[in-house]
């Protein structure tokens, strides 16, 4: 299941969500077991921003039917610490690493990716363009001008591939991306979560420390592929997409939609191998056997 995706040639479509999966906690864990058996084909590492945060306060998660609400907050050691840090080990992984970034400015975002151009343990930049341009009071991924702005700024600052990470929340996702491909961008990702609120049972009040947070698993996963397939029609540079996968069968429907790569998220919360579960699973569907996937490859009750 070799895939080309931006110059880089990968072992399989199936990738990380950013900040699912913690390679360093996952680290400390399972050992160097975890470099022997990478669940990814490649690593899409946590937010990057400039200075360093805490995150929200807690609580930070909120299980619902279908599903999971975070309010985590970005929390990260900041560029300095980043680098000092983390991209030692990060660079050890067997895969190619992508590293998200975000800022509330575009000299921020432009900080970020000039700072690891010339990095070559860093395949690649994730832009996470989910978060309001304090310039302009615009979310930078909700507006195709203020996202072909930032992707201008950026584009002349690096020769490594540029993935503009598309928030759903936009009223034209695929003009979004249109805007991202036609200001230089290499690829896009979606679906980033959706905003979510729970309500604490005890005070009738917002559970999570954030009051909202990011709604993420299977119950958008029917909104990624209607996204993913309006973005393809759209544009010509690769997509990763991403929302609510838990088998393989759920990562062909994202490739069929019109996607080059999947990235697995809510599911490594679950099981941390899921990746290479996944990866084996699509490999299986593609070959015709039914595996795990024969249930979730059934017709529906309308349909038969």
């Amino acid at each position: 299941m070799t895939t080309s995706f931006c110059g880089l040639e990968l072992a399989s479509p199936i990738i990380n969500a950013s900040g699912t999966f913690d390679a360093l906690a996952a680290h400390r864990t399972f050992g160097d077991e975890l470099l022997e058996r990478f669940p990814f084909a490649a690593f899409v590492s946590k937010t990057v921003t400039v200075e360093s945060r805490e995150g929200n306060p807690p609580p930070r998660l909120w299980e619902t039917a279908a599903g999971l609400i975070n309010s985590i907050g970005l929390p990260n050691k900041g560029l300095d610490g980043y680098i000092r840090h983390d991209l030692p080990f990060l660079a050890r992984l067997p895969v190619p690493l992508l590293v998200n970034v975000m800022g509330f400015t575009r000299a921020e975002v432009a900080r970020l990716v000039e700072a690891f151009a010339g990095r070559d343990e860093v395949a690649g930049l994730e832009l996470n363009v989910s978060c309001p341009n304090v310039e302009s009071g615009l979310v930078m991924g909700a507006d195709p001008g203020e996202t072909a702005a930032l992707v201008e700024e950026v584009r002349p600052l690096t020769g490594k591939p540029i993935i503009v990470k598309l928030t759903p929340n936009a009223t034209d996702v695929a003009a979004v991306a249109a805007a991202a491909q036609a200001a230089g961008a290499d690829a896009v990702s979606l679906v980033n979560t959706l905003r979510g609120m729970a309500i604490d049972p005890r005070t009738g009040g917002p559970w999570l420390g954030g009051r909202t947070g990011g709604m993420s698993g299977p119950a958008i996963r029917a909104i990624a592929l209607a996204q993913v397939s309006d973005v393809a029609a759209r544009v010509q540079i690769p997509i990763v997409g991403m929302g609510g996968v838990q088998t393989g069968r759920h990562a062909l429907e994202l490739l069929e939609a019109g996607a080059t790569l999947v990235a697995v998220g809510t599911e490594s919360f679950r099981d941390p191998a899921a990746g290479e579960r996944i990866a084996a699973e699509l490999s299986g569907v593609r070959n015709g056997a039914p595996g795990r996937d024969q249930a979730s490859m059934s017709a529906p009750a309308a349909a038969r």
